[in-house]
C-alpha cells in the first residue's frame, strides 16, 4: 500500500505516560489519540443513560475560546470523557500532520534524560515501551491509514515498539490494506505484537443502541488477525448493566471471540470512580472477571494527556 506522504491527519493528543487500563497496566506507553468517532456515548454518568431527554452534557456548554490547548480542557463527569476527540466544536484545537510528522512527534514525546533519543527499547532498562493508538475511534479508515504510515516510518528509523494496542469500540471493519500490513511476511510488522483492546459500549451505561454499538462479527475479524486482546467493559453496580454485559459477552463468544474480559467501574474522574470502584470490583472478581481501574487517573488526577 502506498500512503500519500503529504496527506495530513487530525489528532487530538500525542503524549507519553503509562497504560492505565487492562492487560498492559503500568507499562510505559507512547500514545496517539486520533480525532473523530462514530459513537458519542452521551449516556455515561447520566441519571438515566437510556433517556437522552434527561441528559446533562457539560461539553456542549463549554466555551472553547477560554482554552488554546486540548490539555487545558476539563474532564467532564457526564457524557463521553473524551468528547473533545469527536465533537466538531473542538476541531480547531486539534493538530493536523502527515504520518511521517506524527511518527517523529511520537518519538519526541518518549525522550527523557535517561532516554534522550526517544527509543522504544529503553537504553537503561532494556525494556521495550508500548505504543497505543486511541481516539475517538482509531480504527476509522483514516486512523488505519495513518497508522500504516507511522509504523513504516518507525521501521525506517530503526525504532520499533514490540507491541501495539488499538483501543477501539469494536465497530469498525478492518481495511484490506490494514490486514495486509499485518501479514506474516511484512518486514515492518513481523516482530510486533498486535493487541486489540475492545470496549463495547452498553445501552444501559453509555446510551448507545446495540444495533450500532455491538458488532461481534466485526470483532471476530480482529480476533482472526490477532489472538492477543481483551474485552473491556465499563459498568456500575446496577444489575441491569451486568445482565446486558454478560449478554454481550455471550454474543462475542458465539463468534469465537474469546479475549479475556476486564471490568472497569464507570466514571471518567477520580471522584466518580472512587464512589463505585469497590462494589464493581467485588462483583467482577466474584464472577471470575479481571478487574481494571484507570490507574493513570489515580496517579495523575483528572488531567488530559496522562
Amino acid at each position: 500500500m502506498t500512503i500519500a506522504t503529504d496527506k495530513k491527519y487530525y489528532f487530538s493528543e500525542i503524549f507519553h505516560s503509562i497504560q492505565g487500563e487492562g492487560h498492559y497496566t503500568g507499562v510505559p506507553t507512547a500514545w496517539i489519540r486520533f480525532f473523530l468517532c462514530n459513537l458519542q456515548c452521551n449516556g455515561f454518568g447520566q441519571i438515566d443513560p437510556t433517556n437522552p431527554d434527561t441528559y446533562d452534557l457539560p461539553f456542549e456548554q463549554f466555551d472553547t475560546s477560554t482554552v488554546k490547548r486540548v490539555e487545558d480542557l476539563p474532564v467532564w463527569d457526564k457524557g463521553c470523557d473524551s468528547s473533545y476527540t469527536w465533537s466538531k466544536k473542538f476541531k480547531h484545537l486539534m493538530g493536523q500532520k502527515t504520518a511521517v510528522e506524527l511518527s517523529h512527534q511520537i518519538i519526541d514525546t518518549i525522550r527523557t534524560d535517561s532516554n534522550p533519543d526517544g527509543l522504544f527499547l529503553h537504553p537503561v532498562t532494556g525494556q521495550r515501551q508500548h505504543f497505543c493508538v486511541t481516539g475517538g475511534e482509531p480504527l476509522m479508515k483514516h486512523g488505519q491509514e495513518a497508522f500504516i504510515g507511522i509504523m513504516t516510518e518507525f521501521k525506517r528509523l530503526g525504532n520499533m515498539p514490540a507491541s501495539v494496542t488499538f483501543e477501539t469500540n469494536g465497530t469498525q471493519v478492518l481495511t484490506q490494506e490494514f490486514k495486509d500490513f499485518w501479514h506474516v511476511d511484512n518486514e515492518v510488522t513481523k516482530d510486533v505484537e498486535l493487541f486489540f483492546s475492545v470496549s463495547p459500549k452498553l445501552w444501559s451505561v453509555a446510551g448507545e443502541q446495540a444495533k450500532k454499538a455491538i458488532k461481534p462479527e466485526t470483532v471476530a475479524q480482529y480476533r482472526s488477525l490477532s489472538d492477543k486482546g481483551q474485552l473491556k467493559f465499563v459498568v456500575g453496580s446496577e444489575q441491569e448493566q451486568w445482565d446486558e454485559m454478560e449478554s454481550v459477552i455471550s454474543q462475542f463468544k458465539e463468534h469465537d471471540v474469546d479475549y479475556p474480559v476486564w471490568v472497569m467501574p464507570v466514571g471518567a474522574r477520580e471522584e466518580e470512580q472512587t464512589a463505585t470502584a469497590g462494589a464493581v470490583a467485588k462483583m467482577a472478581f466474584e464472577r471470575g472477571y479481571n478487574v481494571a481501574a484507570r490507574v493513570h487517573v489515580y496517579l495523575f488526577g483528572n488531567a488530559i494527556g496522562t
